[in-house]
């Protein structure tokens, strides 16, 4: 039988001719935004972990360099003042204990007090700047949004490399299973569906289309063979010609 070669200028049951669908966009395809990938977001979660626990892991030696870094790169003078801070009392902390026991008791007590400060309350700064030097956690907030986006925006890709390959090798994509979520399958196609092979259950998951009009597809695929676009199926099914350009985004004909 020979396959469905396109719309009919008219519609088969004597209606209105169907409008064109609207022209895809011309120029170029918009780039994919660059999420960074699960070994990446971990290696972030690491680095904020070690950063707030340097100073407690060092005693608060390293406390007035990690602050000296976090003020450059903010360039907080707030910041640049607890450096000092912290400096001075990791200074009076060396000096005094280089000159223990032969000291008084309030120069040993100021000692104390500031490597205390130094070592306990540089952990605690450190926590505290871990978001404003690191950004959110993963997955939270505007980060979220902005990886969801880059999934969708790569999902869109891989249909597009889909269609392209389904085009240029039917047979192979036809191995790869190419539109044919219903089957295993390694390849990935970002959830393009092969309107002339995929189950009635399968077809009902695309734009426009209901339970209903899926069985019709499969009926009226029976009957002439197979599609060749999404104009096709509009056509066929009588679906509004404004979902014409999402169901082409969504399918293949094998």
């Amino acid at each position: 039988m020979h396959g469905y070669q396109g719309p009919p200028s008219y519609h088969p049951h004597g209606r209105e001719p169907y409008p064109p669908p609207p022209p895809w966009p011309p120029g170029p395809h918009p780039a994919v935004p660059y999420a960074a990938p699960p070994q990446r977001r971990a290696r972030d979660t690491v680095l904020r972990i070690v950063w707030t626990l340097i100073p407690l892991f060092t005693c608060g030696v390293a406390t007035p360099f990690m602050l000296a870094y976090a003020a450059a790169r903010l360039r907080s003078r707030a910041l640049a003042a607890a450096t000092a801070g912290y400096g001075a009392g990791l200074v009076i902390w060396i000096t005094v204990a280089g000159h223990y026991p032969a000291i008084p008791f309030w120069a040993d007590a100021l000692a104390v007090t500031g490597w205390l400060a130094t070592w306990l309350g540089g952990t605690v700064h450190a926590f505290a700047l871990r978001r404003r030097l690191f950004g959110p956690r993963p997955n939270t907030g505007e980060r979220a949004n902005e990886e969801a986006v880059a999934k969708a925006m790569f999902r869109r890709m891989l249909r597009e490399k889909a269609r392209e390959l389904a085009e240029r090798d039917p047979s192979l994509a036809r191995e790869l299973r190419i539109g044919r979520p219903d089957l295993p399958r390694e390849y990935d196609d970002g959830g393009v569906v092969d309107v002339n092979h995929a189950p009635a259950s399968v077809i009902a998951t695309l734009p426009g289309m209901t339970p209903h009009l899926a069985e019709e597809v499969v009926r009226v695929r029976e009957r002439l063979g197979r599609f060749v676009s999404a104009e096709d199926v509009a056509v066929a099914v009588n679906l509004s010609p404004h979902v014409v350009p999402e169901l082409a985004e969504y399918t293949v004909y094998l």
